[in-house]
């Protein structure tokens, strides 16, 4: 693996909630004025060696990381407001926690979104790229086409790589939930096709999401997708990804509901207890919940969300148990709540001889509080996974993702056992520091 020496940009698609908490824990972090609570990459620990050998030993002390202290952030947004005035706005830090980092902050200015509001009706932002030649008549004649965005993109990359002399630079999606796109094999199956219809600006199957991964890969940059969306889970990102031999992860931060879901479903599993049904309701009212609030954009979340117990309960190896149970996922935008979602779960079980039980999970968590961890940890591993010359679909990064990537060509299915997981991922740290992976997955 080559060393994580040099400064790492990370290029944050989105300037809300979750980028400001995760900016801001970062900032402060490195001041000794907090701690990363909540990241593998600082806090856990994987087994290497066997008997007299065996040592329990940080990410960092077996693979080369990047230091917090080398990290230098960039964003692009719908909204004009530098870093510190979004993470004041979004009201999940307090004051005592964003003032101490606020002259860092406000140097963290957005650039100008690729933007297409019919994938986020509920934003309103006017921060967003426009052509100079553009006719004033009319807003849909200012938006650049697809291939445009994407050329944009590319220069913002290169500009701020430039300017905060980055030798290395990973891009995050850390925006809004876009509007559910099929997958079509006719445009998203090949990088050809993808590029065709980026050039004839096909914006009912090419997603603005896909522009960003799209530049991030073709400047040498892995791309990390943190929403739902429809993006690097198409066999044409798939394809650059391997022809840049440039890593990609995804998708949407595993943070509270489904973490507990992928942690709790196992346990059903292993003990071999029936299952009738699992209910799923949240409410949350920061902006992704009012993106969320509209029907085609929480299709998006639904699909994710729905994902994760068929490949953990499944009724084809236990028909006895899983061969019929009801699964339902809400989410209810509601103002008052901002970033501190809550979520319930009313799950219904069969016990011997068929007796009905009920287990209730009550999740009172801080929505960016959860998520921030995450994107360090996702941003530092694909970051080692690109300088150990991995590149395309980063599974061992499933641990951190709600829907993780899988080539469904292949009939692969997507693993998404919390438990399994994390073996994929110390497997994964371990070989890339040079150790056996030496974890089954059972």
């Amino acid at each position: 693996m080559k060393s994580a020496s040099g400064k790492l940009g990370i290029l944050i698609v989105g300037n809300g909630a979750v980028a400001t908490t995760f900016m801001t824990g970062v900032l402060m972090a490195r001041k000794g004025l907090t701690k990363p609570i909540g990241s593998m990459t600082q806090y856990d620990k994987v087994r290497v060696g066997h008997g007299a050998e065996r040592r329990y030993l940080h990410y960092g002390d077996i693979i080369s990381l990047a230091s917090l202290d080398d990290l230098v952030f960039g964003c692009w947004d719908v909204y004009p407001q530098n870093a510190y005035q979004a993470a004041v706005y979004a009201q999940v830090l307090r004051r005592e926690d964003i003032d101490p980092v606020r002259e860092e902050l406000e140097q963290i200015v957005p650039m100008k979104a690729a933007f297409d509001k019919n994938y986020a009706k509920r934003l309103d932002g006017d921060h967003v790229k426009r052509l100079a030649s553009a006719s004033l008549s009319g807003a849909g004649e200012q938006i650049p086409s697809r291939w445009e965005m994407v050329e944009l993109l590319r220069e913002d990359i290169q500009r701020f790589k430039a300017e905060n002399g980055c030798d290395r630079v990973v891009v995050l999606w850390a925006a809004s939930t876009e509007i559910y796109v099929p997958v079509d094999e006719h445009v998203h199956s090949s990088l050809a096709a993808l590029e065709v219809a980026m050039k004839a600006d096909d914006r009912k199957h090419i997603a603005p999401s896909m522009c960003y991964a799209y530049a991030a890969l073709v400047e040498g940059c892995p791309f990390v997708m943190g929403a739902p969306n429809t993006t690097v889970d198409i066999p044409a990102i798939w394809e650059l990804a391997e022809k840049n031999r440039m890593p990609i992860a995804g998708k949407d931060f595993k943070t509270g509901q489904t973490l507990v879901k992928s942690g709790f479903a196992p346990i059903i599993g292993t003990r071999c207890l029936g299952l009738d049904g699992w209910f799923s309701t949240n409410i949350l009212g920061n902006r992704d919940g009012l993106v969320l609030d509209e029907p085609e954009n929480f299709r998006t979340k639904e699909v994710s969300k729905l994902s994760t117990l068929e490949t953990i309960l499944k009724a084809d190896e236990q028909p006895d148990l899983y061969s019929d149970y009801y699964h339902k996922v809400r989410i209810n935008y509601y103002p008052p709540r901002n970033d501190n979602k809550e979520s319930w779960d009313n799950i219904d079980i069969r016990g011997w001889m068929g007796y009905p039980m009920q287990i209730k999970i009550n999740f009172l968590c801080r929505d960016s509080i959860l998520a921030a961890p995450v994107c360090l940890d996702l941003c530092l591993l694909i970051d080692a996974a690109a300088r150990d010359g991995r590149y395309g679909i980063q599974r061992f990064l499933s641990f951190f993702l709600k829907s993780p990537m899988h080539d469904y060509r292949r009939g692969e299915e997507a693993v998404n056992n919390l438990y399994q997981q994390h073996t994929i991922l110390k497997n994964a740290i371990r070989e890339m520091g040079g150790y056996e992976a030496d974890e089954e997955m059972d």
